[in-house]
């Protein structure tokens, strides 16, 4: 059961993937289509502006997560039973030792991010580490490792990003449809219905189903990483109860009251309100801890 959900959810992550590049390249024919009749080109500007955005978050996307998100780093001294366990979920997971943080937040909660386990970093609420024994941060822990250890911490960057070029595309379309930006429009007259059709379709798909799926298929890829992050972190503590007991209390807990939004599929739980929705970035607690005690 264990490994069959493990695998069946990295398939499930590849497939997220492929959707989301999918999604990209037709935005992008959209986008060239609406204003010079060449998509060929709009794919262009789409990729290129994708890898240039990517090469640029990448830089440091640590430092600049936990900084929205008011953490503070500290080392083996600030705190030894904390840092042990990260240590111990590492060696186990078999990935650099990632720095480590803490939020002075009273909710319970936690999050990984980075570029790769190399360049990866652990953060904590001072309320997990106030609330949840060492059993209970053991489960925890074990979660973040193994976004770490699986590269989700990679694939939500890229997801974050792409996400960002459609949306950017759409609000450049939008503006110069608004301001007569279309080179079309002085040849309405001459166009058949056929093309104008295609141009409709073009504009409606660039405007609103694109960067709509795009954002359906990041909060899909958020919530089937959480559950592979479920599963692994049994893999690594080889205790389910651990992070049962530590969802249970973090679904019970408040808000926080600093998080980043743009920030929160990172965490093990959503800081905010639960809206129950397709744009969800995480599973219901009550199927995650299903899936759990089924192990």
């Amino acid at each position: 059961m264990l490994y069959q959900q493990i695998a069946r959810n990295k398939r499930k992550s590849i497939f997220m993937m492929i959707i989301f590049v999918i999604i990209l390249t037709l935005v992008g024919a959209g986008f060239g289509y609406m204003f010079d009749n060449e998509p060929v080109m709009g794919i262009g500007i789409a990729l290129v502006g994708s890898l240039i955005y990517l090469f640029i978050v990448m830089q440091n996307p640590a430092n600049m997560v936990m900084s929205l998100n008011h953490a503070q780093e500290i080392h083996e001294a600030d705190n030894p039973e904390l840092w042990h366990i990260i240590e111990d979920m590492a060696m186990v997971g078999k990935v650099p030792i990632p720095r480590v943080f803490i939020i002075p937040d009273p909710s319970p909660n936690a999050f990984a991010t980075g570029r790769d386990p190399e360049h990866s970093a652990v953060a904590v609420t001072q309320g997990l580490l106030d609330m949840m024994n060492r059993e209970e941060l053991e489960g925890v822990l074990g979660h973040e490792i193994s976004h770490i250890r699986n590269y989700d911490i990679r694939l939500s960057t890229i997801a974050v990003v792409l996400v960002g070029v459609i949306s950017f595309l759409s609000g450049i379309a939008s503006r110069m449809i608004w301001f007569g930006g279309d080179r079309s429009s002085d040849d309405d007259r001459d166009s058949n219905a056929i093309e104008m059709i295609f141009k409709l379709v073009a504009i409606l798909f660039v405007l609103v189903l694109g960067p709509l799926s795009a954002t359906l298929a990041q909060m899909a890829l958020s919530r089937n990483r959480e559950y592979l992050a479920d599963a692994s972190s049994v893999e690594l503590t080889r205790n389910p109860q651990g992070l049962i007991s530590a969802l249970h209390k973090i679904e019970g807990s408040q808000p926080m009251k600093q998080a980043d939004h743009s920030s929160s599929g990172m965490y093990i739980e959503n800081p905010f309100q639960k809206s129950g929705s397709l744009f969800d970035t995480h599973p219901p607690t009550a199927d995650r801890i299903a899936r759990l005690e089924k192990m």
